[in-house]
């Protein structure tokens, strides 16, 4: 089992920056691609981007690439997701995701995923 929290998240201005973390505990030396999801309302869960287990492969969607970035410190069991130049539509419940069935490549199915944190919410104005 893994356990997953989110924090960071709150309520900024168009424009603005967030930095999401997604600490991680319980079978801490299980290896795992992390994802970051969100929801908005009324909406699916949809993919925002993930980082595998080294760090060396990120992916993004195309609403989010060059204002979003994905990062992780496996000594801290911690991921995070920066979000900078945000926008009205990136108002989302924001979910960090564990695929212990993947190392090295990334998933862009909420169904590949195992674990999945609480989520915090993110919200923008105009």
């Amino acid at each position: 089992q893994v356990q997953l929290v989110e924090s960071g998240g709150g309520l900024v201005q168009a424009g603005d920056s967030l930095r999401l973390s997604c600490a991680a505990s319980g079978r801490t030396s299980s290896r795992y691609t992390m994802g970051w999801f969100c929801q908005a309302p009324g909406k699916e869960r949809e993919f925002v981007g993930a980082i595998n287990w080294r760090g060396t492969t990120t992916y993004y969607v195309d609403s989010v690439k060059g204002r979003f970035t994905i990062s992780r410190d496996n000594a801290k069991n911690t991921g995070y997701l920066q979000m900078n130049t945000l926008k009205p539509e990136d108002t989302a419940v924001y979910y960090c995701a564990a695929d212990i069935n993947r190392i090295n490549s990334i998933g862009r199915r909420a169904s590949e995923y195992d674990y999945w944190g609480q989520g915090t919410q993110v919200t923008v104005s105009s």
